[in-house]
């Protein structure tokens, strides 16, 4: 790709970016949210129509219009947001407009064709061949992003590109993905590989090309060239930590659980978060942490005799309303479907779970109150671009999730409940994110944090309890956690 340029309005996405992927490599696109990778990829794709440059597959010129013309190509996508259909089944969405016939073109469908190439998918990746047969929407967010890995596989691409790609998936299922991608790149396979993880970059990238505000900065080798260097060259500056955690002084219990069944299971779950410490939830894909989050908050039911108590005292929640009433905050894992009104301003998006607190004494919403907040807010976390009335879905995957927590500040909830809260985020996005955990814990509120990047666990919490098929299995103090010790009760080991 030479030259591309890629303008919104006024608003310059990529000003003149190249790149040159080779067969049999893994390039690494690196840069802060914003910076343009994900606008670039959508142009090698045909999901957008560059406004000037070139592209160029093997040797000779190409105009992609659309993802067709890639696919024809051999160019295969995963993107960081889930592009499937819930209500298929998952071998109709591995095979999703480019289904197997029978005969000719207007001939009946090759369903068993078509199952036993999505099984042969599924098994490359670990997963149960049985899952192939399944409706989509009854995996979790990490299995369902191993089904767009599948669907790459079924495609036979000569390029794939992964956007975050481990982003949802446990230790385990990202193990799986490196021995696939290492595969891949032995039959010739060219890979695109976007991610925030940096150990991650080091392990599997050949070379890397790093953007940062729609530029190209410099594309290096990998195994020669220093992390720290690259999040310099990525940010502008240097970063001093990537986990800045600060310590308090541990305070009373301000949050407890009990007996909670999650769905499912039939040993309860009871826990307890006491002020002045963030507490982390680990465990692998489908531990069923989201599950016990989402029961707290109300959006699924919950046993009867499960207890909710917020400084001793017991609250009674039925639905979000009353969880965001009682003083609970649930930053969700999905922030497309759950987080966000995606054709809404970030003005609406921000003031969504307060409303209330922007009526006048007539009960109107008062609109110049509502900017007003949602301006302090995206100077605060520095969302980008500074646009109150951009539409959500036009701000890159991390300011989303930035618009996301300013959600919930705007509610000036008591207890935090982040659900992969750096999911798809860059370093420097991170670094704000943690920053802003401990300026709540110093300010009185109750943080846990659900994640799946044992680093970042490790870094950030103060005490960890480990799930496993509905229960909790662990409750570690930092200082006696490690990753080993971590999964090995997560696997009930």
């Amino acid at each position: 790709m030479k030259g591309i340029k890629k303008s919104f309005g006024s608003n310059h996405v990529l000003k003149g970016i190249d790149l040159d992927v080779k067969a049999a490599e893994v390039h690494v696109l690196l840069g802060e949210n914003g910076a343009g990778k994900s606008t670039f990829i959508k142009i090698l794709t045909g999901a957008y129509e560059k406004d000037a440059g070139e592209i160029y597959w093997e040797g000779e010129k190409v105009q992609l219009n659309n993802p067709i013309d890639a696919m024809n190509l051999g160019i295969a996508t995963i993107y960081q947001e889930l592009n499937v259909i819930p209500e298929l089944k998952v071998y109709e969405n591995i095979f999703l407009g480019r289904e197997l016939k029978q005969g000719g073109k207007f001939s009946m469908l090759d369903r068993k064709a078509m199952i036993t190439e999505a099984k042969r998918c599924l098994s490359l990746l670990g997963q149960k061949t049985e899952l192939a047969e399944m409706e989509l929407g009854e995996l979790g967010i990490g299995q369902q992003q191993l089904v767009e890995i599948a669907k790459a596989l079924a495609l036979d691409a000569k390029l794939i590109i992964m956007d975050e790609p481990t982003s949802s998936l446990s230790a385990q299922e990202v193990e799986q993905l490196y021995s696939c991608v290492e595969g891949l790149v032995e039959k010739g396979i060219a890979i695109v590989f976007i991610s925030h993880r940096l150990e991650e970059i080091k392990r599997m990238g050949n070379r890397i090309t790093i953007l940062r505000d729609g530029y190209k900065i410099d594309t290096l080798p990998v195994k020669d060239t220093d992390p720290d260097y690259w999040i310099e060259l990525m940010v502008g500056r240097s970063l001093d930590e990537k986990f800045p955690k600060q310590s308090f002084t541990l305070g009373e219990e301000g949050f407890r659980i009990e007996n909670m069944l999650v769905e499912g299971t039939e040993q309860p779950v009871n826990f307890s978060v006491n002020y002045g410490e963030i507490v982390g939830f680990s465990g692998l894909v489908g531990a069923g942490r989201t599950e016990l989050a989402r029961a707290i908050f109300g959006a699924d039911p919950r046993n009867k005799d499960a207890k909710i108590l917020i400084d001793g005292q017991e609250v009674q929640i039925k639905n979000p309303r009353d969880a965001i009433d009682a003083g609970i905050a649930f930053i969700t894992e999905d922030r497309k479907s759950e987080g966000l009104l995606l054709d809404q301003a970030a003005d609406i998006n921000i003031a969504l779970a307060n409303m209330k607190g922007f009526q006048n004494k007539a009960k109107l919403i008062n609109l110049k109150d509502i900017r007003a907040k949602a301006e302090e807010y995206i100077k605060e976390l520095q969302i980008r671009p500074n646009n109150i009335e951009l539409h959500a879905r036009n701000f890159s995957g991390g300011n989303q999730q930035k618009v996301v927590i300013a959600k919930w500040l705007c509610t000036q909830a008591k207890v935090f409940i982040f659900d992969e809260p750096t999911r798809g985020i860059d370093v420097g996005a991170k670094v704000e994110v943690y920053r802003l955990m401990n300026q709540l814990v110093e300010n009185g509120s109750i943080v846990m944090m659900i994640s799946s990047d044992l680093p970042e666990i490790l870094g950030m919490c103060d005490r960890v309890y480990v799930m496993s098929e509905g229960k909790i299995t662990a409750n570690l103090p930092i200082h006696e956690a490690s990753q080993e010790r971590i999964m090995k009760a997560a696997t009930g080991g």
